[in-house]
């Protein structure tokens, strides 16, 4: 053999053992033998929160959402805001992992049904009685919710409801039969609808509503409506949360209640609504 040929032959079991390193080192940076450059994102696992449309219709879930899931990145949220009635429906169908609701008496025999793991207090605002600045019922500056829900009927002022077995719409209830009366008529008017849509109505009409006051606070710029009753210990709006039996996502169910009751879920709770309103919308209370 020349030497031509047997230079030749060396160089082509020079490349053949270089094409062999390269191959190897790039199947070690795709991963194939666990050695990946590449991070792979963990898949996250859903979870249905159903809760009310106050706690949507404030704005509070715009930051709540995104700080349970940056403390907890397994789980991406999907929120479904209805009325507390409806949300404890969906917990009983098992459409929803975990709800965040204030209807306290609905809520604890959710739990003794035994469609409930447990309730929890997590954070409260109150109940208002807002309306137009002319106030045709004169009920400005009154504390007792009841009476003035009846000067209402007595003028038969327009009342714009929820009429959605909501847990707003539940203290309603509540509180004209405390006055004694079955609202009916022209007057009165049900939306079936959750409290942003309530109070637009209302604004329209130039009538009464009952609202929480963190949704009324966040929505009052486009609102012709002014708060005529407050303070008086029947508006208490307290919030639970109750992760579901036999929820799709019993992990993620629990972990939003631990978190949303912690110190640090608690926290963002206090915080919201201080820089644009000077108040927190909701003030927390887990114990």
């Amino acid at each position: 053999m020349s030497s031509r040929s047997l230079v030749h032959g060396h160089r082509l079991r020079l490349l053949a053992v270089a094409l062999v390193a390269v191959l190897g080192l790039s199947a070690c940076s795709t991963g194939s033998t666990g050695g990946s450059t590449q991070t792979e994102q963990p898949k996250k696992s859903d979870l249905v929160l159903a809760s009310t449309t106050s706690t949507q219709d404030s704005g509070l879930f715009d930051v709540l959402i995104p700080a349970f899931e940056k403390d907890n990145p397994k789980y991406k949220v999907k929120v479904i805001a209805v009325g507390t009635g409806e949300a404890l429906k969906l917990g009983e169908k098992k459409d929803a992992d975990v709800l965040l609701v204030h209807a306290k008496k609905k809520e604890e025999a959710f739990v003794a049904s035994g469609f409930g793991e447990y309730r929890k207090d997590v954070m409260y605002n109150d109940f208002v009685v807002v309306g137009p600045n002319a106030d045709p019922a004169k009920v400005k500056g009154m504390t007792d919710a009841a009476a003035a829900f009846k000067k209402i009927a007595d003028a038969k002022a327009t009342f714009v409801s929820r009429g959605d077995d909501s847990g707003t719409h539940t203290k309603e209830q509540s509180i004209w039969a405390s006055a004694t009366v079955d609202p009916a008529g022209s007057w009165y008017l049900k939306t079936g609808q959750g409290m942003g849509e309530t109070l637009r109505v209302a604004s329209e009409k130039q009538g009464y509503t009952l609202a929480d006051r963190g949704t009324y606070l966040a929505q009052k710029s486009g609102l012709d409506l002014v708060i005529l009753v407050e303070g008086a210990k029947a508006l208490l709006n307290q919030y639970g949360v109750i992760p579901v039996v036999g929820a799709k996502n019993p992990d993620g169910a629990h972990a939003f209640a631990d978190w949303i009751t912690s110190e640090k879920g608690q926290k963002v709770i206090e915080a919201y609504g201080k820089d644009k309103f000077g108040v927190s919308l909701f003030i927390p209370n887990a114990k």
